[in-house]
């Protein structure tokens, strides 16, 4: 785990991505997007449209991947992720992710990944009692996707942290079986958003989550919805704030409030309509530029075919020559 830190002498490489399973949404840029956005001032930065990863859950319905691929590169234009400064690509489109996750699957038992936390709470989140091989190998696949781009830095929510663990063990594992060629990354946790039923973490299969592309009026009437302090019944009531789902978004979205709204809610001087149109105008903040530049995209379908197609081409080149290392490392680039 790791803070941002001043900016580097060399360019280091960033790694990061989303499945294309569908729209974005408020916890993905709370978690990762936003720093993203920072990281591709001072890094070199290569996005991930994660398709083959979104079939591990997906499998049944490939067909989907084609919308969501392109509104997922939209999302990232929307939010300030620059395709001069980013390279946005496709993960089916690079082979050589594949050839690597093949080859890492090799010495990474069984037993690792079964105990991997994010697997067994996803597993059981979806009722999977038998774990279908791509799902169980999620980790594998991730690993290569950052193995492949020598990525240092890896900017994720909380629930990658056993993920980049794993990815880390593998690297290591393999520079010690043949050449120290791999970099181990690092992962930058982003905050964490918590759904608005205040359950869990916002989440679009959980259908509790606040999508990157929603309107001022759609905003409004799902923070409207929000789980508040349940044992506050009247305005007057003195509330708690840590059990309150709006309060955590106050700390997010306005941070130099934060404390002024846990004491007039503890005190009963702030009810919870007004709490709650307080914390959408912050969100609205966010939002605005974020709809801005979404409609300076959104019929340009052949520009953003392009970025995602250029970008692609950049990433394998990247990807080739690491595998090019990797195969020599092993001593398996047969006929060099």
């Amino acid at each position: 785990m790791t803070t941002l830190s001043p900016v580097p002498t060399q360019r280091e490489i960033v790694l990061t991505g989303d499945r294309t399973t569908g729209k974005l949404h408020l916890g993905h840029y709370v978690g990762s997007l936003k720093n993203r956005v920072q990281l591709q001032e001072r890094y070199e930065t290569y996005i991930m449209l994660a398709d083959v990863q979104a079939l591990t859950t997906h499998f049944d319905r490939p067909a989907m991947l084609a919308e969501s691929v392109r509104q997922v590169a939209l999302d990232y234009l929307s939010v300030g992720i620059d395709p001069e400064k980013s390279t946005i690509f496709v993960q089916s489109m690079i082979p050589e992710i594949a050839e690597l996750t093949v080859i890492f699957s090799m010495f990474v038992t069984v037993s690792s990944l079964r105990h991997n936390p994010t697997v067994k709470h996803e597993a059981k989140e979806r009722g999977y009692d038998d774990l279908y091989y791509g799902f169980l190998g999620y980790p594998v696949s991730q690993a290569a996707d950052i193995a492949a781009f020598k990525a240092s830095l890896v900017p994720a929510g909380e629930d990658q942290i056993p993920h980049i663990e794993q990815a880390r063990k593998i690297v290591r594992r393999f520079n010690e079986l043949y050449a120290p060629v791999l970099v181990e990354p690092e992962i930058l946790v982003g905050e964490r958003l918590n759904g608005l039923d205040g359950g869990s973490k916002m989440s679009k299969s959980l259908g509790n989550a606040i999508s990157l592309d929603a309107s001022p009026e759609e905003v409004s009437a799902q923070i409207r919805k929000a789980k508040t302090d349940p044992a506050r019944i009247h305005k007057t009531d003195p509330g708690h704030p840590d059990v309150c789902t709006v309060f955590g978004y106050h700390c997010i979205f306005r941070k130099e409030g934060c404390e002024e709204i846990r004491e007039n809610c503890m005190k009963g001087r702030l009810g919870c309509a007004a709490c709650k149109a307080m914390v959408t105008e912050a969100i609205e903040e966010v939002m605005r530029p974020v709809r801005e530049r979404r409609e300076l995209y959104r019929h340009r379908e052949k520009d953003i075919n392009e970025i995602v197609m250029s970008g692609t081409a950049k990433a394998r080149e990247a990807a080739r020559r690491t595998m090019g290392e990797v195969r020599d490392a092993m001593g398996i680039d047969y006929f060099k």
